[in-house]
């Protein structure tokens, strides 16, 4: 199989990555991020969330993060909206494309959303039709694709099922989250096949978190079946609330260093993305998990 010629690289950093830190970071320094971020090269940033600020507390600032940043040219900034009213303030604030989340457990759902997948998907439906008539692409989010803090092992029928869903309802691309990052290559290569039987594959995008540390090497396996855009997170941020002290987001850096040596084209200064993870968490206080942005720190 050959590999993608070009990979398009969602950067989760500034929502995903900051959105479980226990001290509040300021505005200033979320913006400072993201615009290091596409100065770096990154055309796909992920920037807020547009949730109840007493469910996600880092979260509280979306309307002045999404109003204060400077777009760069060619830079898409989207933003999470879990239901309409999220989705409305988001529109207000000039939101280029939203992204929902369903999950393919019905435990985790459960306790992440208080809803079964069913009933989530249902609440999709209006935010949907609402992004539609807004020219708003919206993009959805699969959790638990390789395996639940509360029911273990998850079917790649079940994770097909529920991307299929989304895809039908409208989202333009279903990204595959590993949420406790407990896939292995193998698990990965078989949940990709399940689910391009339903989507086609240039529709997916791989979400996979390292908590286990095989985020790299299940990317590999996914690439190898044809995947061609990766989400990830600038330094390694965004801890995993379900394993303590383990790591979240598979790192940009490492990503791009990877691609790189495989011949794929990013678009992606690598230089300048480890500088941006060495300086967030110089500025936040946290430790670097990019194994290559410490290497590059280090030289």
């Amino acid at each position: 199989m050959a590999f993608p010629k070009q990979i398009r690289v969602v950067e989760v950093g500034p929502r995903d990555g900051l959105q479980n830190e226990p001290e509040p970071i300021d505005t200033a320094t979320k913006l400072e991020l993201i615009d290091r971020l596409g100065a770096a090269g990154i055309r796909h940033i992920e920037a807020a969330s547009f949730v109840s600020p007493r469910w996600v507390p880092q979260m509280a600032d979306h309307r002045e993060v999404m109003t204060g940043l400077t777009h760069r040219p060619g830079v898409v900034y989207s933003a999470l909206t879990p239901n309409l009213k999220g989705l409305e303030a988001a529109l207000e604030c000039g939101a280029e494309e939203v992204a929902v989340f369903g999950a393919a457990s019905e435990a985790f759902s459960q306790k992440n959303i208080n809803c079964s997948i069913a009933e989530s998907l249902q609440r999709f439906e209006p935010v949907l039709k609402r992004a539609k008539a807004a020219n708003v692409r919206v993009r959805g989010y699969v959790s638990c694709v390789l395996g639940c803090p509360y029911e273990g092992e998850i079917t790649p029928a079940k994770v097909a099922d529920v991307s299929k869903a989304l895809y039908d309802m409208g989202c333009y691309e279903v990204s595959l989250g590993d949420t406790i990052g407990t896939g292995t290559p193998l698990k990965a290569k078989r949940m990709i096949e399940a689910v391009s039987r339903e989507i086609p594959m240039d529709k997916l995008a791989a979400h996979f978190h390292d908590t286990y540390g095989q985020a790299l090497a299940n990317l590999y396996a996914v690439l190898e079946e044809g995947i061609s855009v990766i989400d990830s997170s600038v330094a390694g941020l965004g801890g995993c609330p379900y394993a303590k002290g383990a790591s979240g987001n598979v790192a940009s850096e490492d990503v791009v260093y990877l691609l790189d040596g495989l011949g794929i084209e990013t678009g992606i200064d690598l230089n300048k993305l480890a500088g941006t993870g060495t300086w967030v968490t110089q500025a936040i206080g946290r430790p670097n998990r990019s194994k290559v942005g410490v290497a590059m720190a280090a030289k």
